[in-house]
């Protein structure tokens, strides 16, 4: 049942709504981009026969060094070096991680494990700092939530949040109200709970009546960088009450502001000079899909629901 409002979708014309979605392709593209030229450079992690990563050429070259990895016949793996135990390799693995952020090859380091598995499902192998996951090409998890209410007509409004200015990524973009990437040791919905207080002030009662709607996936890659990165976010939908305010409490964001779908929309255009960090995209693309904002009228419809999930959902 969607909860947009009908007033919000007859207040578009038919012309209005075929470039919204056209600009919604345009982000969930942007999203997916990895470029042919690095496409062609990456090579697979494979441990105990499964493949985790998918590294660049120089990265494995620049493992094959040290004594816990190995580049051979085009496959990176571990060494007998690195133990055999998920609690071995995590050690020896972050030792090597730690020297390559004193090389400057890691930024932005977290101080959070991130489980690698071949699926969401499976026994991690190892675990990896967060700000070195993407150079390997791990596959990462994430919870991102759809904050709204409804105003005094009824109609559906979104909370947005500004990230911090001094951020490692994406610093002074605009963001879900809730967002996180998934540590290893707790389930997607004590991530919530946890998020919604840390980054909103959001009581634990309420977060706890989120409701788990959706997963989107994506892969993408700058031309000119190092990282791969390879994540499956799983999407929540939390109403809050219209007289909620959300509070700036860890620092992660600046400000927090309510805003209509159609305020939202006009973001997604590729002229926007004040666009949402690039993943939030599908997640709230995701959201207005279901909620009926936009209609397979419009063409590229079909194309957007398939393209959600254009990464590994597993």
């Amino acid at each position: 049942m969607s909860l947009t409002h009908p007033s919000e979708l007859s207040a578009l014309t038919q012309k209005e709504k075929d470039k919204i979605v056209a600009d919604m392709l345009y982000r969930v593209r942007q999203c997916n981009l990895v470029p042919v030229e690095v496409r062609d450079k990456l090579v697979n992690f494979v441990v105990d026969g499964k493949i985790l990563g998918k590294p660049r050429l120089e990265l494995a070259k620049r493992l094959d060094s040290t004594p816990y990895f190995s580049f051979k016949s085009g496959i990176l793996s571990l060494t007998e070096n690195a133990g055999s135990s998920r609690l071995e390799r995590t050690e020896k693995i972050h030792e090597v991680m730690l020297q390559l952020k004193k090389e400057g090859i890691i930024t932005g380091w977290r101080d959070e494990l991130l489980s690698v598995a071949s699926g969401f499902y499976e026994e991690p192998i190892f675990l990896i700092e967060r700000a070195a996951a993407p150079l390997f090409g791990t596959q990462a998890y994430g919870v991102h939530i759809n904050g709204y209410v409804r105003d005094e007509a009824g109609r559906l409004k979104l909370w947005v949040a500004r990230r911090s200015k001094i951020k490692s990524k994406y610093p002074g973009m605009l963001d879900h109200i809730v967002a996180g990437g998934q540590p290893f040791g707790i389930s997607p919905m004590q991530n919530v709970v946890k998020e919604c207080g840390e980054e909103a002030g959001i009581p634990s009662d309420l977060a706890k009546s989120a409701i788990p709607v959706s997963a989107i996936s994506y892969e993408y890659s700058a031309k000119n960088g190092t990282a791969m990165e390879r994540a499956c976010l799983f999407c929540y939908d939390l109403e809050l009450p219209r007289d909620f305010l959300p509070k700036v409490v860890d620092g992660e964001v600046d400000e927090f502001f309510l805003w209509s779908l159609d305020k939202v929309a006009a973001t997604m255009s590729p002229d926007c000079t004040d666009p949402y960090k690039p993943n939030c995209y599908l997640v709230i693309i995701d959201f207005m899909l279901r909620q009926g904002y936009i209609s397979p009228e419009s063409p590229g419809y079909l194309d957007l629901l398939r393209e959600l999930r254009s990464g590994q959902c597993a």
